[in-house]
């Protein structure tokens, strides 16, 4: 099947351009792998990162744990104790004040 695009603005033509020329691809090939992936079609799977290599990997660290105690402080003096505020007493409905 072939298609005709009109009126492709000049930074999407610009920006398949450049990935064709970074991919080594020819500008059909990026415009057609763009389309599809625009239509929720994956052409070319992409690698995904579980960070399952990094599972089980803590290790207690003195200094870290410090950092993290002084972030948890509160600073009482930025602070303010809050004032008490007047309340009214709420009336029935129905009553006037």
């Amino acid at each position: 099947m072939q298609y005709t695009l009109r009126n492709v603005p000049q930074h999407l033509d610009a920006a398949l351009r450049a990935n064709a020329r970074e991919q080594g691809k020819s500008l059909n090939e990026v415009a057609l792998e763009t389309l599809a992936r625009g239509a929720g079609l994956n052409v070319t799977p992409h690698r995904k990162r579980d960070l399952s290599d990094m599972a089980s990997t803590w290790s207690e660290d003195a200094d870290f744990d410090s950092a993290l105690a002084a972030q948890d402080t509160v600073d009482e003096a930025m602070w303010p104790p809050k004032r008490a505020h007047k309340t009214r007493a709420r009336l029935k409905p129905g009553r006037a004040a």
